[in-house]
């Protein structure tokens, strides 16, 4: 039985990834033990857990953007990460990183303790954690082809997909435009009437959330119907006839398959389960980080099913301004969804599996 250890915490985007690795390398080899590396404070302790695999937590180390105070503290909790992913790698045969704070101690550990480990990048513009993981292994994957840097020879799997996004593009696939009619029907709207889906990623954005609240009575007047994903964290507004509110979707691969617009932000993994059962989006990338969203996007831009508008620009008139060329646009998309990153998880687990039998 060997031990395999992900890294990947604090966002959906890093933690979703991970999981269907897992679940694909546990179908693989069932006897193997999967060990997940977390913090105390990120969504991991949700979605781990309930995937019924094993987290244990090592110091989180906190790097803010800006200059800060803090930041002489960086050292002390490197160390002290390092420390715990040692103990947790020593016995490990392989890890597998996704980026994010959780997994840069965790490659440095496993350069220590000569475990082999692979990084997988799934947005565009690298994050710096992986960056700094690809210079020291030689297994690297990524989402999508990266122009330049230790990532442009890197093996292309695409992003794993999680397991009801996946389902639904197999149940979906020989009939997309039956599928999105009974889609719609599902959640409950009218097949008659163009359907958007809003949203801000895993914890919802203030931002978007109020655009919706100001451009609500001018887009219900266009006989547009509106299924809203505030966030748990938000105050979830009043449902009135033609807009739905709820904190959170459970049902992804319906939101998708029965929207004819998406709006929202345009992390990896929104983008890769949009490319999957999506039509038409308009992506509000975030705008913070080093700018990864607006790359993420890039792709599906140069395929005519989406758009990008700054957060800047984007507020409730330019909203209804640009609602109806929009839905004009999600009608003459294609109508059937993308297997491009369908096989990614099993791309990952054979690439780990080579990572392995090289030791």
């Amino acid at each position: 039985m060997a031990t395999v250890v992900l890294a990947g915490g604090g966002t959906a985007g890093h933690i979703e990834p991970a999981l269907a690795v897992a679940r694909a390398w546990k179908l693989a080899h069932p006897d193997d033990a999967m060990v997940f590396i977390g913090t105390k404070a990120g969504l991991e302790n949700k979605l781990v857990p309930s995937a019924g695999f094993t987290l244990t937590h090592i110091p989180k180390v906190q790097i803010s953007r800006r200059p800060s105070f803090s930041w002489f503290r960086i050292p002390f909790d490197l160390f002290r990460a390092v420390a715990s992913s040692r103990i947790l790698l020593k016995d490990a045969q392989l890890l597998i990183g996704f980026g994010g704070y959780v997994s840069a101690p965790a490659y440095l550990a496993a350069r220590i303790v000569k475990t082999p480990f692979l990084i997988h990048e799934a947005n565009a513009k690298p994050g710096w954690a992986n960056r700094l993981g690809a210079m020291l292994t030689p297994y690297v994957a990524v989402a999508t082809h990266v122009d330049r840097g230790e990532f442009a020879k890197a093996l292309i799997t695409g992003l794993p997909l999680r397991t009801d996004v996946s389902e639904a593009f197999a149940a979906s696939r020989f009939d997309f435009p039956a599928a999105r009619q009974a889609a719609k029907r599902r959640l409950g709207f009218d097949v008659n009437k163009p359907l958007v889906f809003i949203m801000g990623g895993s914890q919802g954005s203030i931002a978007i959330n109020k655009v919706v609240a100001e451009s609500l009575p001018d887009l219900l007047a266009k006989g547009i119907s509106i299924l809203h994903a505030t966030g748990r964290l938000n105050l979830l507004p009043e449902k009135v006839d033609g807009y739905r509110p709820v904190a959170y979707v459970d049902a992804m691969g319906d939101a998708y398959l029965a929207s004819d617009l998406v709006i929202s932000r345009s992390g990896a993994v929104t983008c890769s389960e949009f490319r999957a059962l999506g039509r038409y989006a308009l992506f509000v990338p975030l705008p913070i980080g080093n700018g990864e969203q607006f790359h993420n996007a890039r792709s599906l831009i140069e395929e005519s099913r989406a758009e990008v508008v700054e957060q800047s620009k984007f507020n409730a008139k330019y909203l209804v301004a640009h609602i109806d060329n929009l839905i004009k646009s999600a009608a003459a998309s294609p109508v059937d969804g993308s297997d491009a990153d369908l096989a990614a998880a099993e791309k990952i687990v054979a690439f780990g599996e080579f990572a392995v039998s090289q030791q």
